[in-house]
């Protein structure tokens, strides 16, 4: 099966199921390795037959081609390219002024790290998430499983000047916080009041200055043990759990550990 160039492979059971359940993506079709059934693959064959997505079984020596040899564990999806919100978008719904939660990303290029931020920022309840479009990486197939399908849930807007995005976001009415391993305010300290948007740096660098210097507060993470900084997927879910864990103090933020 040859794919047209702009087609891209979503796969792993839960990845295409929950981009089956956003309803967000442009799923063209549905792959199902021959002989692989059971428990784990009926829920995702009956929500495509449900969403009039064509269904296909292939061999899965030509399912393990399409993915690159993956763990797609018997599944996998055809898309058309992810589509991007509009910054406005990402910033949330007027109804929900002095609570919404923007995720920022000055030039986070590890897919990993881009797809466990998403899934981070969709548990803790943030309305988008923002990227730049150049020198950073895009949502993909990889971003995707990464994400556990989260970035079919939650809006991911990519902007061509990052800088006026954050201009734009304070005309919004939004304080932007950086985050800052030389210094700042623990963000245990910090009073998150209001609409947040939160800027993470990139892996190697952390924040451009010119970002930085937009930033209203500059935030950072304690911590001991010789080191002086976090991976950046880490450091995003220890802020955005303490917003979360501030606006909903009678929240137990207890759920299932998951990996």
């Amino acid at each position: 099966m040859a794919l047209p160039r702009d087609i891209e492979v979503i796969y792993g059971v839960n990845p295409v199921l929950e981009a089956l359940r956003s309803g967000e993506l442009p799923i063209e079709r549905v792959l199902i390795a021959k002989g692989r059934g059971g428990a784990a693959i009926e829920p995702v064959m009956q929500l495509a037959e449900e969403r009039g997505i064509p269904l296909g079984f292939v061999d899965r020596r030509e399912l393990d081609r399409l993915t690159g040899r993956t763990a797609h564990q018997g599944a996998a999806a055809l898309c058309r390219p992810y589509r991007y919100v509009s910054l406005e978008e990402a910033a949330g719904k007027d109804n929900d002024r002095g609570r919404r939660l923007v995720v920022i990303l000055d030039g986070v290029t590890d897919p990993q790290n881009l797809g466990a931020i998403i899934r981070t920022a969709c548990c803790f309840g943030a309305s988008g998430v923002v990227i730049p479009e150049h020198r950073a990486a895009p949502v993909t197939p990889a971003v995707m499983k990464a994400s556990a399908g989260a970035a079919g849930r939650i809006p991911v807007a990519r902007v061509g000047n990052l800088a006026r995005a954050v201009e734009a976001l304070k005309e919004m009415g939004f304080w932007v916080y950086g985050t800052d391993a030389a210094g700042g305010t623990e963000a245990a300290a910090a009073s998150f009041e209001g609409d947040a948007a939160v800027v993470m740096g990139s892996e190697g660098s952390g924040l451009r200055p010119l970002i930085r210097g937009k930033c209203d507060f500059l935030l950072s993470i304690p911590m001991g043990g010789g080191f002086d900084s976090l991976n950046v997927s880490v450091a995003a879910g220890i802020i955005l759990y303490e917003i979360s864990r501030r606006r909903n103090p009678d929240r137990a933020h207890v759920g299932k550990p998951t990996v």
